[in-house]
């Protein structure tokens, strides 16, 4: 029976490899020009937000290059314009445009992957001079992993994310926007009495299924969706489920032919966790070869940067502390915000480390930011101590 707990997984052909840069060089052998789209939408800086939002829902991207007078100048994505609730529709996209960062024919795929986890994004431009020449789009990214053994034939288990957030088929629409704007998701399964998986509920279904002729703002919008609906009502009710002893490249291969970011996990009909083409990137991210350790902290408001420097002394502690166990490969992690007692905030903060070809996952959730974190860092830090056992333990009960 699938255990839910804070979860330690193991890649076991990750860590079976003698030398990781075998794996670091077939991932890096594989062209990017073979995988780059040359076919991608653009947008001017003077195009309405609501031109934007339409070109994002026709062409499924959520971050588009913007050009003027056929010159890059720069990405609009899908989640800038989310924040910003009392602009108008009718505003032009050039005061959302935000410098990107752009890739070329010479780099590697794990160090595009890393780019992509660090600025959190799903598409990347490739830019030769003023032109953008092609477009890297994260689904076509994950693909590598149908051409790498080592990495298909792991197990979906070892990399999804577990415990997962649903929402009932009778919960309000209320519940499941509150539960997105708290947790900073995305996509949502949603279940029955049974705990199986009846359909999945996206930011984008709530936007497009709520879409009026009188809003003015995206703020307009998510109000108009806050209404005495059902999830079901709204809810994808083909959702595709992949099962928790799967191989990786059978996930791959429904997120990209499906188009898919998400997949829940089952265990026959029940719900046990999720998977992301996120989750895929870190992976093909944590084969990079590295000098550090990459630590990547995202979700901090402006006026909590302050946090950084204690937060960075933890992780500085813990390293020290692990390397003499194992090598640390890679640490993100990502706070969300959300009220319980009038003006204060609550965070709820999710990490991933990856050690030795192994992915670690935990959550803590607290009222002070600082605090917080540090309480998940030891958490980390314990997990990585007892971590060979705890394997162990794991698949034994597995077979």
């Amino acid at each position: 029976m699938f255990e839910t707990r804070c979860k330690i997984i193991g890649v076991k052909d990750l860590e079976d490899l003698k030398k990781l840069s075998m794996l670091r060089s077939q991932i890096d052998g594989i062209s990017v020009d073979s995988i780059v789209s040359t076919e991608f939408p653009t947008v001017t800086s003077d195009d309405r937000i609501a031109d934007v939002l339409a070109v994002m829902k026709a062409s499924g991207y959520q971050d588009v290059p913007v050009v003027e007078n056929g010159d890059y100048i720069g990405m609009v994505s899908y989640s800038s314009i989310l924040r910003k609730k009392s602009v108008s529709l009718d505003a032009k996209v050039k005061n959302l445009v935000k410098t990107s960062p752009s890739i070329s024919k010479g780099m590697g795929i794990t160090e595009i992957a890393e780019m992509m986890v660090s600025n959190n994004c799903r598409q990347l431009p490739m830019v030769n001079g003023k032109k953008v020449v092609a477009v890297m789009e994260r689904n076509r990214l994950i693909e590598v992993v149908r051409d790498i053994r080592a990495l298909k034939e792991i197990k979906v288990w070892e990399v999804m994310s577990n415990p997962v957030e649903s929402v009932h088929v009778n919960d309000l629409m209320d519940d499941a926007l509150d539960l997105m704007i708290h947790e900073d998701y995305r996509t949502i399964p949603v279940v029955d009495n049974e705990n199986s998986v009846i359909g999945i509920v996206g930011m984008r279904e709530i936007i497009d299924n709520n879409w009026k002729k009188e809003n003015k703002t995206i703020g307009d919008l998510e109000k108009s969706s806050r209404s005495q609906i059902t999830v079901e009502s709204i809810a994808t009710t083909s959702a595709v489920t992949i099962a928790w002893d799967s191989d990786i490249s059978e996930a791959v291969d429904l997120m990209v032919d499906n188009k898919f970011s998400t997949l829940p996990v089952v265990e026959g009909r029940n719900l046990v966790g999720i998977m992301t083409e996120y989750d895929v990137l870190e992976l093909i991210s944590a084969c990079r070869e590295r000098d550090m350790l990459f630590v990547q902290i995202s979700g901090l408001e402006d006026d909590e940067k302050m946090a950084v420097e204690p937060i960075y002394a933890d992780i500085e502690n813990m390293v020290a502390k692990i390397s003499k166990i194992y090598k640390p490969e890679s640490l993100t992690m990502h706070v969300s915000h959300y009220n319980e007692a009038g003006d204060t905030c609550k965070y709820s903060i999710s990490a991933r480390l990856f050690i030795d070809g192994t992915a670690i996952i935990a959550k803590e959730v607290g009222w002070d930011l600082v605090q917080t974190c540090s309480d998940l860092i030891t958490k980390l830090e314990d997990m990585v101590i007892n971590m060979k056992d705890s394997k162990v333990t794991f698949r034994k009960r597995k077979k």
